[in-house]
């Protein structure tokens, strides 16, 4: 199986660089990200009309649209996929018809403003029905009259139908229920284009390796989940992460400023087979518009942008996420905005886990003020964990994961971990290596003190601390340097001083037999 996703992962990055050369990585994602999901909807309705006309003898293709019986089909299939699909698309309207027709004789045929209708209908399907908010302007990033394209629109039809034509030949292989080949395929386009997007990657995609340690952390102990929210979900690469970890998640739910980005959200779901009724992705700003302010989340994960800026505005005193803390985060560093906003969605029995840059473990000012609240009052905060400095796209700060509970087993210690030395460099990037994670995940469960990489510290010794919760304070990770043997050293520069005067006469002997003057 491994074999199958590495050589799909592949074709279709492959199709992507078709694209590459005509326009800026952003762009190029989105488009070839764009239709593939379009193509994966069309083979999911395709398969599921198939196995409702079987019984009849047919097949979705089989259908005349223009008769009385094909409409007749039509609309009692139409019934049953935005039940169970959540959209419905004609047989016309599939992806391998619209590829077909746009490259009919092995010649390129205009087809872009019928496939704008198509990417259209698909959200117009929807319209009135329970999914209408999952499928709302889904493909709006899909511009195809864009120039980025092409000069005219000969060259943009062309470059549209070559990717079409390169994709129908692909087998997504969704009959293979057991394995998630297509949405592991998708996770990883997504994943090499932030490796290529610089400091804009953040926005959107949370490295693999770091959404691991998060997913295991807070399904520790637990084989289903009713619940997971991200706040600033991305691509949703981390509330999908979290599925892995278990057997079953109820509900995900996750917020996006981005527009772009809360689009590829929503298709990244609908990609990893994740039912509509399963999740609801919101685009607003999470800390000045909460969408899921009444809820309550068993697991809650996030990789927020790092001392964003935010309002601040005072108003948000008398905000039950904020107003008990005595302090706001301030302007310049929503940090400690975003982590209140996440322990106010959990619920009593949940876990949260969220990377922060290391400033929130020892600023002063109102951070200070409610890091002390946050572990002296509300006694939440359960692990501090020093990650790898450059392990993110975009910075190469370090970071670290906070682990809090509003009802924990160790109620009089926290655990610090450092595992900032743990990793292996690649090109540009420090990895964290399986070995690495499984450390981090082993150390954090079983609650062990290592020396030079882990300590749980009485919360006593914190207060000492004054709530600084630097972790150099409580894992020391200086290594003694051996001593240094001073008459050894001696006696080895006596012995280089006689080598250099017998080099020196050597020398001399030499410029004299040619007759120059000889070096001082």
């Amino acid at each position: 199986m491994n074999a199958e996703k590495q050589q799909l992962e592949q074709q279709l990055w492959n199709i992507a660089n078709t694209l590459r050369g005509k326009m800026g990585a952003d762009d190029f994602r989105d488009y070839i990200l764009g239709f593939i999901f379009y193509k994966y909807l069309s083979t999911k309705m395709h398969t599921y009309a198939n196995r409702i006309l079987k019984p009849d003898g047919l097949t979705y293709k089989d259908l005349d649209e223009s008769s009385p019986e094909g409409q007749k089909y039509l609309e009692a299939i139409r019934f049953e996929a935005l039940d169970t699909l959540g959209y419905f698309l004609k047989p016309s309207e599939l992806f391998s018809e619209m590829a077909r027709r746009g490259n009919a004789q092995g010649k390129s045929k205009f087809i872009l403003d019928d496939l704008t209708n198509v990417l259209n209908n698909i959200a117009q399907s929807t319209m009135g029905t329970e999914s209408e908010e999952d499928f709302d302007h889904l493909f709006e990033d899909l511009d195809l009259t864009s120039s980025k394209l092409g000069k005219g629109e000969n060259a943009k039809n062309d470059l549209i139908v070559k990717v079409l034509s390169h994709l129908d030949a692909i087998d997504f292989r969704l009959e293979d229920t057991e394995a998630d080949v297509l949405g592991d395929a998708y996770e990883y386009l997504i994943g090499q284009f932030a490796s290529g997007a610089g400091k804009k990657a953040g926005e959107f995609y949370t490295p693999q390796q770091v959404s691991m340690i998060l997913a295991k952390i807070v399904s520790t102990g637990k084989t289903k989940l009713k619940s997971v929210y991200d706040p600033t979900c991305g691509s949703g690469s981390l509330l999908l992460r979290v599925s892995k970890e278990v057997q079953e998640v109820g509900k995900f739910c996750g917020q996006e400023s981005n527009p772009t980005t809360f689009n590829l959200c929503r298709m990244n779901m609908i990609m990893h087979d994740v039912h509509y009724r399963k999740f609801d992705i919101r685009n607003d700003d999470t800390l000045e518009h909460p969408q899921h302010i009444n809820e309550r989340f068993e697991a809650v994960v996030a990789n927020p942008p790092f001392s964003a800026d935010w309002s601040a505005n005072p108003l948000f005193m008398n905000d039950d996420r904020y107003g008990s803390y005595g302090k706001l985060a301030p302007s310049s560093k929503a940090d400690f905005a975003f982590l209140l906003h996440m322990v106010y969605q959990l619920t009593d029995d949940g876990t949260m886990a969220c990377v922060l840059p290391h400033g929130v473990l020892f600023r002063g000012g109102a951070e200070g003020h409610i890091r002390q609240v946050l572990i002296e009052d509300r006694n939440y905060l359960d692990a501090v964990i020093g990650l790898p400095a450059n392990i993110f796209y975009g910075t190469s700060i370090p970071t670290c994961i906070l682990v809090l509970k509003k009802q924990r087993e160790h109620t009089g210690n926290i655990l610090f971990i450092d595992a900032s030395n743990h990793f292996e460099k690649v090109k540009n990037q420090n990895v964290l290596r399986p070995e690495d994670i499984e450390k981090i995940v082993t150390t954090y469960r079983e609650r062990i003190t290592e020396d030079k990489y882990s300590y749980v510290a009485e919360l006593a010794e914190v207060k000492e601390n004054d709530y600084n919760l630097n972790i150099p304070r409580y894992v020391d990770t200086f290594e003694e340097e051996e001593p240094v043997d001073l008459a050894a050293v001696a006696k080895e520069l006596k012995a280089l001083e006689l080598e250099m005067q017998e080099t020196d006469k050597v020398i001399a002997d030499y410029c004299n037999q040619l007759g120059i003057e000889v070096p001082s």
